[in-house]
């Protein structure tokens, strides 16, 4: 039976960033105790829909501020899930976390729980960079939060502990990044993010800097920074398993992009959960604004908080909906033939080794790859944003061809993403 995920969306926060773009509020905290209702009533009135047991592999609780919530909060939301689903033994369950928001107390008590790693969303060491972003915390705060969570074991016994980095800052230079890097590496995450600042529409830093209040990131240091994350972290043992994405490995790993013939896995402290959405894997999603994947939808949910809670204050005054919907879902999209197969080539291109395997293409959707986008990787091979070599599957030792981006491809993303759209 394929494996399931669970993405649950916590819209609280103590303060909104000026960058974010997130479905967040701010100092609406008294609404969490009736919205923790309503997500377990979500959760009851999706599986009251689908007869067969559900395996999970991964949940995730995104924000949002999680850590906002106190332990008897996400024990109550994890006793719900397990009551619906199966949870597979080995589950990884993930938390976001921003630095100064989990005491040593709550983190042991979620811990114990079953929350076993942890994302704390640090963006940089720069005290000025940080104050810029409008974040709560310094980089001192950082150090004790990890610290913290270290002794309440998100360690390497667990699926430990992940940093998020923001970089390409207006003004930003690359000998603050450098500096960033370094002292990230210093406290030995397991896993390490790293985005690039996107200006978003509607958001204060978009309004400021169309006013010319605030001066647009210079792309050519943002590439600049990208490329020494890259041979940084590398030289430092970390994997570089998705475009903004490094982890640790508990072993040997084969990550020569040069070989003719390799066997690529991700590594060991990969996120299982966003493997999930990168191999365009069902996922379930709970909570104001959460979108999700699964039975052949694309759906959304309401975006209020005050909108979510009602409406699904009486789940069972609603009539039926096809699985996975619910009371909260506003938006829902059948998924076609080539919708699935363009989403499959834009998430799975972001894995820098993996890539997109044709043998694996096929079995998915019985079609050959080079037969359904012909045109669209010969012109990125010839221009250099793709590249094809042979890959062993290590289920069969079957060889495939697999095309993965380039360096420069990494770099320009966008411009390969959109030839699927």
């Amino acid at each position: 039976m394929e494996n399931t995920s669970i993405y649950i969306h916590i819209p609280f926060c103590k303060h909104r960033c000026a960058y974010c773009d997130f479905n967040t509020y701010a100092r609406q905290e008294d609404s969490i105790p009736l919205y923790i209702k309503a997500l377990i009533n979500e959760i009851e009135a999706v599986t009251s829909l689908k007869p067969n047991p559900i395996n999970v592999h991964t949940v995730f609780f995104g924000g949002g501020t999680p850590s906002l919530l106190s332990a008897p909060q996400f024990d109550s939301v994890l006793q719900a899930l397990r009551a619906a689903f199966t949870l597979t033994a080995d589950a990884e369950i993930s938390i976001e976390a921003n630095p100064g928001t989990t005491s040593p107390e709550k983190l042991d008590a979620i811990r114990k729980a079953g929350i076993n790693r942890i994302s704390f969303g640090v963006q940089s060491a720069n005290t000025e960079e940080l104050r810029m972003l409008e974040r709560i915390h310094d980089f001192f705060t950082v150090i004790q939060s990890v610290a913290d969570a270290r002794k309440a074991g998100f360690d390497r016994h667990s699926y430990g502990v992940n940093l998020d980095l923001i970089y390409g800052l207006p003004e930003q230079t690359l000998s603050t990044w450098q500096t960033t890097l370094q002292r990230i590496v210093d406290l030995q995450p397991e896993h390490i993010s790293a985005y690039a600042l996107t200006l978003e529409h509607g958001t204060p830093f978009g309004r400021w800097s169309s006013k010319g209040l605030l001066p647009l990131p210079d792309p050519d240091v943002a590439a600049e920074m990208y490329e020494y994350a890259e041979e940084f972290l590398e030289d430092s043992g970390y994997v570089h398993y998705e475009i903004s994405n490094w982890a640790l490995d508990r072993g040997p790993l084969t990550t020569d992009r040069s070989s003719q013939s390799t066997v690529h896995r991700p590594p060991s402290f990969a996120c299982k959960h966003n493997l999930q959405y990168w191999h365009n894997l069902p996922y379930l999603a709970f909570g104001a604004g959460a979108h999700g994947y699964a039975n052949g939808y694309r759906y959304s949910n309401v975006l209020r908080i005050k909108t979510y809670i009602e409406r699904l204050s009486q789940p069972s005054a609603f009539r039926p909906l096809p699985f996975p919907l619910s009371p909260a879902t506003v938006n829902q999209h059948k998924q076609t033939l080539k919708d699935d197969m363009s989403e499959y080539m834009l998430n799975n291109l972001r894995l820098t080794n993996a890539g997109v395997t044709e043998s694996d293409f096929r079995l998915r959707f019985r079609r050959w790859l080079l037969d359904v986008y012909p045109k669209e990787i010969e012109e990125l091979i010839q221009n250099g944003l793709l590249e094809c070599k042979t890959s062993e599957a290590p289920a069969n030792g079957e060889t495939s061809e697999v095309y993965r981006l380039t360096k420069r491809g990494r770099l320009l993303g966008n411009q390969v993403f959109v030839r699927f759209v």
